[in-house]
């Protein structure tokens, strides 16, 4: 990488053609493209691990504890004990330890690169909030996991080069390292390595031969690494709870009326999104002073909101609670066994929840955000001229692009998540991720401070350089 430089973003024709093959040539990046596919093997595994005992605790917490006392489910009161008791465990490691548990959630993906002596507290802050309830997912620990490994494994190796006369790694090799580790990372939660390589081609922010340079690294390690991790799964055969959709309404081609209603049902999941961004963005600026006290009352206000879900529709509290994957197949898998009503105060209190936990807890933010949109999709369904299935294309596209402002990402997303049917839909939910988009960038423009509108941009752009580094 050090043969690549801002220039390289402008070449074109035969002269972009030479330097990348120039870069492709060097010694320093072949060595590179061979520790990158060496890191997504024991990146992978980490993965499988942190994956692995997140999804058991999950069901030790939710299932296998209330069976144990007697009940048939979590009851309504459930979430007050499990949140008290996760934002009791996270305020030390905010305040104490190194990295302060990772990024805030609501910053986005991006932000300072994670390094290796912050992965404990990201790792632990992301074993007692997410197994507890908190409704963030755990791509943004996978991240910070994934990039702390990777320089990590730089730095040891620079200690071996220099024992050895030779100098030190160019500076670009810890941002296209780190890179590589949490894409590696993130495509076993995603269940692809393309999502996850097309999330750093769309958030580099570079072009030319830089961009090609960044992303090989980051195909190998993750194509490896997804490799590695699906065949220890089975080997294993230990559950890791990965976003999927066993099954999905069936879809037909979208006509006329899909369009009609997918517009403005893109344009409402951007509103509800820009919401709860919102709220987080409040609530970091709350959590400034205080900060352990503070936490400890966003979480208890998280479970107040679950429970008030449970209570108000006499379902279980875990659908509200958590980051939303189980949810999500269910939803898909039966949409017509969820009430309207039901499916409002879903949106209602898990996204008031999520605003909550967006700005004061540890986690990732695109898979509750997600669940939201599948939910208003759904809702919206029934819609004379419309349908369950493009209501669900639509409010996966819609809510990943407003969430992470990355519309190709979210219309690749969609299109894996919906499977063989999701062909005919792609235009629509093309559309419905460019709408969002644009409804999120107008409500920024018109309602966020400059200074909040700032760093949500530098985040959301970097979310691949360094952290996705």
């Amino acid at each position: 990488m050090a043969d690549v430089d801002a220039s390289g973003a402008h070449q074109s024709g035969t002269g972009g053609a030479q330097g990348l093959g120039a870069v492709l040539r060097s010694r320093a990046y072949v060595r590179l493209l061979l520790l990158s596919a060496l890191l997504g093997v024991p990146v992978s595994l980490a993965s499988f691990a942190f994956i692995s005992l997140e999804h058991e605790l999950q069901h030790a917490v939710w299932e296998s504890l209330p069976d144990a006392l007697g009940m048939k489910a979590a009851p309504w009161w459930w979430p007050l004990l499990t949140l008290t008791l996760a934002g009791l465990l996270l305020a030390p490691i905010v305040t104490r330890m190194a990295g302060k548990g990772g990024h805030i959630p609501v910053q986005g993906l991006g932000g300072p690169p994670i390094g290796p002596k912050a992965v404990p507290g990201v790792v632990l802050a992301a074993l007692v909030c997410l197994p507890l309830g908190v409704v963030l997912g755990p791509e943004a620990p996978l991240m910070g996991l994934g990039s702390g490994l990777a320089l990590l494994a730089l730095q040891y190796g620079s200690r071996y080069g220099k024992r050895h006369g030779e100098q030190g790694n160019d500076p670009q090799h810890a941002v296209v390292l780190g890179a590589a580790g949490s894409t590696a990372a993130i495509s076993t939660i995603f269940g692809s390595p393309i999502v996850a390589v097309v999330m750093t081609l769309e958030a580099a922010g570079i072009g030319g031969p830089s961009l090609v340079a960044l992303l090989l690294p980051c195909l190998l390690a993750s194509g490896i690494g997804a490799l590695v991790f699906t065949g220890f799964g089975n080997f294993t055969g230990l559950e890791i709870g990965a976003l999927s959709l066993p099954s999905v309404p069936t879809a037909m081609a979208p006509d006329t009326g899909d369009f009609l209603w997918g517009i403005p049902l893109a344009v409402l999941i951007a509103v509800v999104v820009f919401c709860a961004h919102t709220l987080g963005r409040h609530v970091v600026a709350w959590t400034a002073r205080r900060t352990a006290l503070r936490t400890v009352a966003c979480a208890i206000a998280a479970g107040v909101c679950i429970t008030a879900y449970a209570l108000v529709t006499g379902r279980t509290p875990e659908e509200a609670a958590l980051s939303g994957q189980a949810t999500l197949a269910s939803l898909a898998g039966q949409p017509h066994a969820w009430p309207v009503a039901v499916l409002a105060a879903l949106v209602l209190f898990k996204g008031v929840a999520w605003g909550i936990c967006l700005g004061s807890l540890r986690g990732g933010p695109i898979f509750p955000g997600m669940l939201i949109g599948a939910a208003l999709g759904i809702a919206f369904g029934g819609l004379p001229g419309f349908g369950m299935a493009s209501g669900l294309a639509v409010g996966l596209a819609a809510s990943c692009s407003a969430n992470t402002r990355l519309p190709v990402t979210s219309t690749v997303l969609a299109t894996l998540l919906l499977g063989k049917d999701a062909r005919d839909a792609v235009p629509l939910m093309i559309i419905a991720s460019v709408v969002a988009l644009v409804t999120t960038e107008l409500l920024r423009a018109r309602f966020a401070s400059p200074s909040a509108s700032s760093t949500s941009s530098t985040s959301s752009t970097s979310s691949t350089r360094p952290s996705a580094a």
